[in-house]
């Protein structure tokens, strides 16, 4: 079976992004593209380290980002801490083929204004006793799409925001490549809001 070509978006440090060349490229997959909103997202350097060509492009210039994809032969595109909401055009043209990872266990969580430190600040303002992370398609809307992966991690009464970050992003880490994995391998069965992830 041929490698898929993956479009991966950042918005910046990218450590999802180091994780899925580190595990995915060249193995699963092919990440032919780098895409940033921010020209100084760091993640645009890492895929310079790896001989991956990186873009920045506002967000809104939905036409030359679609011919980009295009142009590169994208199967699939993976949002990888990319902090901008996708277009309509963009969902459309790549309907289900478009996967996010969140912080937190949607659909708690998660919409306008939850990314970052915030999602965490406001598990621990809540009190829940475990968050987590979420790998979901990407639909219209802000983090409502299909949920393909999720994992749990506790919370602690004395954790800070930066403490409860620092254990999602592991799990962050672990459940965006093994999604992308399977997508690589055609194992993600999307049937209304239901994913079957085959073995």
């Amino acid at each position: 079976m041929a490698l898929k070509n993956i479009a991966v978006f950042v918005s910046g440090g990218g450590t999802n992004l180091q994780t899925l060349m580190d595990q995915v490229h060249g193995k699963y997959g092919n990440i032919e593209l780098v895409l940033s909103n921010n020209s100084k997202a760091y993640g645009l350097k890492r895929a310079e380290d790896h001989n991956i060509v990186g873009y920045y492009i506002d967000s809104n210039e939905d036409d030359k980002i679609i011919k980009i994809l295009r142009n590169k032969k994208i199967d699939f595109i993976v949002l990888a801490g990319y902090l901008k909401k996708i277009s309509s055009k963009l969902v459309h043209s790549y309907k289900g083929k478009i996967i996010n990872i969140h912080p937190s266990l949607i659909p708690s969580f998660c919409g306008t204004s939850y990314y970052g430190l915030k999602v965490h600040e406001k598990a621990i303002e809540y009190g829940v006793k475990v968050s987590g992370a979420t790998v979901h398609f990407v639909d219209e809307g802000m983090d409502t799409g299909p949920i393909i992966m999720q994992e749990t991690v506790a919370v602690y009464p004395d954790d800070s925001p930066e403490d409860l970050q620092k254990r999602v992003l592991e799990v962050e880490h672990r459940i965006l490549s093994e999604s992308v994995k399977k997508m690589c391998q055609n194992k993600l069965i999307l049937n209304g809001r239901i994913v079957t992830v085959l073995e």
